[in-house]
């Protein structure tokens, strides 16, 4: 993978953005589990990060897929998960769909907002009884007139409580399974439209987190992205991207635990001599640390592929499942060697052990991903 000298340049203004204007507020955000995305999103889109590959049209940079590796693997570096979290969801979750199957008048009204970050958006799939299992969802749009009437519930829905607007996938015919699906933009000032509960989470503490309702909620069918009935396949094609970007997002934040962790090996002293002068440590280091490496070439390789407009849907899946895995594996060994220390709020190994259990979890548990796998490979009965 070459980067060229403006992908460094990016780089380098990303983790300058991230090491200044974020990092020093987080203690703020974790108090008020809550964190002020249309502030941050706003001087983000000042600087060109929300919309990276989109038309420049609505707001976009026309940029390559490196420059959205780039930005993921910074905001890793984060000192906590839930702002990587939020962005994802505004950059790679919730508007590929739109960018790629919406009119212009829908880019207009609701795509640049949230490429300019004076609009938060959030992707509204998960219900009480359906996370994973995306043909299980009961959330309905029934048609009347020019407008859908939607009913329902969402939940585990991420930027919730200060979202402008939702990507909803609800079913909208009678139709079974995977059928009968559509993805609807529903603004949440809208009549029917409430959010009944925060939800009180082990990690991402700082990311507002919502249990969503729609009782008679009605919007225009003109909000329907792309063709009516084709939104589980269009939210498929949502879904790569979205484990694309926590996959690379996972490289940043590896990458800067092993770095952490290793001063502090070198600086903590114990039996006349650093703890890193123990070869154990060092060697489980330097075996996470070539996980990593293994980890971010597949990602690039992935990047590659995705650049030549090859579908990455199994690639992405080994990715977000080998990430999920890796970084819980360095979050657990970073705790332990910073011992009791580690244990304690003050140090970065608790949160970062809080918040990162959740990546084998969200964007699709990793029994999911073994499965996606088994289907795709074709190890099925």
């Amino acid at each position: 993978m070459n980067f060229t000298p403006e992908h460094e340049e990016f780089r380098s203004v990303v983790r300058s953005f991230v090491e200044q204007e974020v990092n020093p507020r987080i203690p703020e955000w974790e108090e008020a589990e809550m964190m002020p995305l249309r502030d941050i999103f706003s001087k983000m889109g000042s600087l060109g990060f929300l919309g990276l590959e989109y038309e420049e049209e609505f707001g976009g940079q026309g940029a390559d897929h490196l420059f959205t590796v780039i930005l993921a693997e910074e905001f890793g570096r984060c000192d906590h998960g839930s702002l990587p979290m939020a962005l994802g969801v505004q950059v790679d979750m919730a508007t590929p769909s739109l960018a790629k199957f919406g009119t212009a008048e829908q880019k207009e009204k609701y795509l640049k907002p949230a490429l300019q970050g004076t609009n938060v958006c959030s992707i509204a799939v998960s219900e009480p009884d359906a996370g994973s299992d995306v043909a299980g969802l009961r959330t309905r749009a029934v048609r009347d007139g020019d407008q859908w009437v939607i009913n329902g519930s969402k939940m585990w829905i991420t930027n919730s409580l200060q979202a402008d607007w939702l990507c909803l996938l609800a079913r909208t015919s009678d139709d079974g399974g995977y059928s009968g699906m559509s993805q609807i933009i529903v603004p949440t000032d809208a009549e029917g439209f409430s959010v009944s509960k925060k939800l009180d989470k082990l990690g991402m503490r700082a990311s507002d987190t919502g249990l969503l309702s729609f009782d008679d909620c009605r919007v225009p069918v003109s909000n329907t992205i792309g063709e009516i009935g084709r939104g589980f396949q269009q939210q498929m094609a949502q879904f790569v991207v979205e484990r694309m970007w926590a996959a690379y997002s996972t490289v940043g934040a590896c990458e800067l635990a092993l770095e952490r962790t290793a001063q502090y090996l070198r600086e903590r002293h114990a039996f006349g001599k650093p703890l890193l002068a123990n070869q154990h440590l060092q060697y489980n280091l330097a075996e996470l640390s070539a996980e990593l490496d293994l980890l971010r070439s597949y990602n690039y390789s992935i990047a590659a592929k995705y650049q030549q407009g090859i579908d990455t849907t199994r690639e992405a899946t080994i990715a977000k499942l080998t990430a999920g895995r890796l970084i819980r594996k360095v979050a657990d060994t970073c705790l332990q060697y910073h011992g009791g220390m580690g244990y304690v709020e003050e140090t970065w190994t608790a949160r970062f052990f809080r918040d990162n259990r959740l990546s084998s979890i969200g964007g699709g548990a990793d029994e999911v991903m073994l499965q996606v796998l088994a289907r795709l490979d074709g190890f099925t009965a």
